[in-house]
């Protein structure tokens, strides 16, 4: 035990005095293999329930563990169903969205969501989207967001870590994210820093990456730091989330009809590895009147 307090406060002070030199201890920080298995676990778990996705059933699942908060169903859509649940000791709701699309296949859709570039040019609420720094061993990324928010509200940004994988034997695709600090993203007083934020996307093809057809399971939860109650907030989620992801959809259809060049993270992932880097950031400023559906997910 006094082994692991020293390593664990030996750690803590590196990191400390890492932050105060301007550098970013990945140690402690990544995205381990053993997240991205517990979102696969999950979609695996949510396929082995798939009746209910047909039914009229208003809970996720009915075997909750002792202690957990059940999931209640708030949206039935065509092509999605959305459910949320408290977040144990705040006013918070963690989301859940599990849907599917026939018109697109996995690559264009998982694409879509990881190149920053071109979420420039089909999300109008971006105000900047970088990646900030890439870990060699693992691929994770820190990336670096802003976004408007609703009127009257301050414009958001976000610090996060993110690493996706592609696993062609289970034939998955997952992409998990969480809030960080890095050194070189300081909090900026035009806008107000979530600093509580994770998502976890897992895609299940129908047939292959390259078919039209999957299914996707969305977990998603964060603290935007406003004033308004829980039914405000969820209020706002529930617009905004299905505005989200009919444009995500959107532009993976467009990408796909216009061969648009947008890059390939199947093929791309051993040089993302191998590759390090900082993007520059460029800032712009909207005016800032959003409605509330159009809140945005990283």
């Amino acid at each position: 035990w006094w082994l692991l307090r020293g390593r664990l406060a030996f750690a803590a002070t590196g990191r400390l005095m890492a932050t105060l030199a301007g550098v970013f201890v990945w140690d402690g920080q990544r995205i381990e293999e053993e997240e991205l298995q517990r979102s696969a676990q999950e979609m695996k778990h949510m396929e082995n329930i798939s009746s209910l996705f047909q039914g009229d059933s208003q809970r996720l699942d009915p075997r909750v563990e002792q202690g957990e908060q059940p999931w209640e169903m708030i949206m039935d859509k065509k092509h999605f169903k959305l459910w949320r649940r408290p977040i144990e000791g705040t006013h918070l709701y963690q989301y859940r969205v599990f849907g599917s699309y026939t018109d697109v296949t996995p690559r264009q859709f998982f694409n879509v969501q990881l190149d920053t570039e071109y979420r420039k040019k089909w999300d109008s609420l971006v105000i900047k989207l970088d990646v900030i720094e890439r870990d060699l061993a693992t691929g994770s990324e820190v990336i670096h967001w802003v976004t408007h928010f609703p009127y009257p509200m301050y414009s958001r940004d976000y610090v996060y870590v993110r690493r996706y994988s592609v696993d062609q034997e289970n034939n998955l695709m997952v992409l998990v994210s969480r809030a960080v600090e890095h050194p070189s993203v300081p909090e900026d007083p035009e806008y107000v820093r979530v600093r509580t934020y994770e998502s976890q996307m897992v895609i299940r093809p129908h047939k292959t990456f390259d078919e039209n057809g999957f299914d996707y399971l969305l977990t998603y939860s964060d603290n935007p730091q406003t004033v308004f109650p829980r039914y405000c907030l969820s209020w706002m989620v529930s617009s905004g989330m299905p505005d989200f992801l009919e444009k995500l959809h959107t532009a993976a259809l467009k990408a796909k009809k216009l061969e648009l060049e947008v890059r390939d993270y199947l093929s791309a992932k051993g040089g993302l590895e191998g590759g390090e880097g900082k993007a520059p950031a460029a800032e712009h400023k909207g005016d800032g009147s959003r409605s509330p559906a159009q809140l945005e997910y990283a």
